[in-house]
């Protein structure tokens, strides 16, 4: 290799490394792909504002919400990979696949950076419910087909499909009732037009404790600290039933190693804090923190879970 091609490839790796060492030397954006006011949004601020001070720049939130999450994330997957804009993403990122017939942006247009939280949900139904434990619901749904009905927020979110994994894995005839979102959904359980549904614990648990809602079963492996005295499902009914809506953080794909590192230290960090971590408890979810293999390992197996219950119930996009 002639010396002036030598020179020229240490003065590029020199540049490269000094601004990826100066980096952030701007704002950072962490892009919301839901509407303002929700779980995914409430924590993304909270992390922004940490973050924002771990890598000593502004980091603000912006919503791009809209069909199910695809707006924003496609928008991420296409800006430049330099560590500036973020995807802060949940469980429908595993869902949309297999129920958009086709997606706004590519598979690997998006790498992970970290597993964020894991938030369980809880089986609910009215407080004047006559079942007064999952198998009495079971019983009923056997006795008599199609006459039990369940409700989520739609056909793509987890409440629906945390259900139909239920009514699949059990064999039972029960009846879906979609709503635009889970406000009414909770509701209308509440309020005894529907058997029962899936919900988060930061959605339920104040009419849980307040005795308009029964819960009888956890979605999680292992029983919930903030309901002690609920089994999960996995323990009543259905071994190695396990369903999370889940919060990670993503990157276009192609992003300088060096940057993708710094900012995922930067979240596993704020992770870490005490007013993080309770703040999350307080909402009924697990802190977790990844690798970015980890966290692709994780997202690999919701994929082939989600992939599997959306084509063997036939689920159609609302």
């Amino acid at each position: 290799m002639h010396a002036f091609a030598k020179t020229l490839i240490t003065a590029c790796a020199l540049a490269a490394a000094t601004v990826h060492a100066a980096f952030p030397d701007r704002p950072i954006t962490i892009v919301v792909p839901y509407a303002p006011g929700g779980a995914a949004d409430a924590v993304a601020r909270l992390l922004a504002t940490r973050m924002g001070v771990k890598l000593n720049t502004s980091v603000i939130v912006e919503n791009r919400a809209g069909a199910s999450g695809t707006i924003g994330a496609s928008y991420v997957a296409k800006v430049p990979a330099d560590g500036y804009t973020m995807l802060y993403d949940a469980t429908p990122y595993s869902i949309n696949p297999h129920l958009f017939p086709r997606m706004p942006y590519a598979a690997n247009a998006l790498q992970p950076l970290s597993l964020v939280l894991l938030a369980p949900n809880m089986l609910i139904v009215p407080a004047h419910s006559p079942f007064k434990n999952v198998n009495d619901l079971i019983a009923q749904a056997k006795a008599q087909p199609g006459k039990i009905n369940f409700a989520s927020g739609g056909s793509g979110t987890v409440q629906r499909l945390a259900s139909e994994l239920f009514r699949q894995q059990l064999q039972l005839d029960m009846v879906h009732v979609p709503y635009k979102s889970g406000g009414p959904a909770i509701a209308d359980v509440t309020g005894g037009q529907v058997d029962f549904m899936f919900s988060t614990i930061a959605s339920s648990y104040p009419l849980v404790s307040g005795g308009k809602l029964r819960a009888l079963a956890m979605s999680s492996a292992q029983r919930s600290k903030r309901l002690p005295d609920v089994p999960t499902v996995a323990e009543t009914v259905i071994p190695g039933y396990e369903v999370y809506e889940w919060n990670g953080v993503f990157l276009p794909a192609g992003t300088p190693a060096a940057i993708a590192g710094k900012l995922q230290q930067a979240l596993v960090d704020v992770l870490k804090e005490d007013v993080v971590k309770q703040r999350l408890e307080d909402l009924g979810a697990q802190p977790v923190g990844s690798t970015p293999a980890e966290f692709a390992t994780f997202l690999g197996k919701e994929d082939a879970k989600w992939g599997e219950v959306v084509r063997q119930g036939d689920i159609k996009q609302d």
